[in-house]
């Protein structure tokens, strides 16, 4: 449990994303626009996951990492800061899968931070304790599932 101490928005396209709310993977291909709080002289991680993978039922790969930027000002946006892993969007195989986003504070600057070696099995509390961020400032989870493939005539 934390209590959120950081304003943190999310946009995909004209779509404000809430907690709960659904959002299209076609809507999301592309990064958000996610603007956050605080001082300028504060740094923060982001990191989005997908504890639903590969399905609800059986996430095996949980949690799937779709993004992870490092050295955000206070104030901005993760255009700012350093990306880690590139932003993937969402493409859930079947059911319905929770994506969420996780905002830490850092106590100082990161730098380069060495990429997971691969996106099934990652573990943000584990990549949290390892980089000593504390406890998350902000988070927003979304849900999205497979559309419907279009029909051609």
């Amino acid at each position: 449990m934390f209590v959120p101490s950081v304003g943190m928005s999310v946009y995909y396209g004209s779509k404000h994303v809430t907690n709960g709310c659904d959002v299209k993977p076609s809507m999301a291909t592309s990064p958000p626009k996610l603007n956050i709080t605080g001082h300028s002289d504060e740094l923060y991680t982001l990191v989005m996951t997908d504890p639903d993978a590969p399905s609800p039922s059986e996430p095996r790969m949980r949690e799937w990492v779709h993004w992870i930027v490092v050295d955000i000002p206070g104030g901005t946006n993760p255009a700012q800061g350093m990306e880690i892993l590139p932003y993937m969007g969402p493409r859930p195989p079947v059911g319905i899968h929770r994506y969420i986003m996780v905002l830490f504070q850092q106590k100082a600057p990161l730098g380069l931070v060495e990429q997971p070696p691969t996106r099934a099995n990652f573990n943000t509390r584990l990549f949290a304790g390892n980089l000593d961020l504390g406890l998350p400032v902000a988070t927003i989870y979304f849900n999205c599932q497979k559309e419907p493939a279009s029909r051609r005539r």
